[in-house]
């Protein structure tokens, strides 16, 4: 079992094309009697099982310090963007900066409802995962 295979094992669910939905209020008015309901999105249950292997991925490796997603990021010259974060190349990317964009864009989504579905949506998710699996495949193969 390779040191990613947590999260790389979602690669076919995160491919899914039904990540996540939007749910916007078209029922009420704005009006006092009636507002609003702020828009949301409801994610899969494989994007929610995802997020939950991220978590546990983060919390069975502190060594890695992946609550500091950020200073990461910044230490390989991405910001904590979306535009950023998703035209970063990755194929010489080392691992920790990738599971660094992961975990910031779980977080972003926290900050900026929707943001994760982006990530997903366009493709980056799935790119980030295949190489974490390619950095797998690499290290067994360095061990045979």
């Amino acid at each position: 079992m390779g040191k990613y295979e947590l999260l790389t094992k979602h690669i076919s669910g995160i491919s899914e094309k039904s990540a996540g939905k939007w749910h916007i209020d078209h029922k009420n008015d704005g009006s006092p009697e009636h507002p609003f309901n702020m828009p949301y999105v409801e994610y899969s249950k494989a994007i929610d099982s995802f997020i939950d292997d991220v978590y546990k991925f983060v919390k069975g490796h502190p060594d890695l310090n992946l609550y500091e997603y950020n200073e990461i990021l910044e230490k390989n010259g991405i910001n904590w963007g979306m535009e950023s974060m998703k035209s970063v190349k990755t194929d010489k990317m080392d691992a920790k900066t990738v599971l660094a964009l992961i975990m910031g864009s779980i977080r972003a989504d926290r900050f900026s409802e929707g943001a994760l579905l982006e990530f997903i949506e366009s493709g980056c998710m799935v790119r980030w995962l295949l190489r974490l699996k390619t950095i797998d495949n690499e290290a067994e193969t360095d061990n045979k």
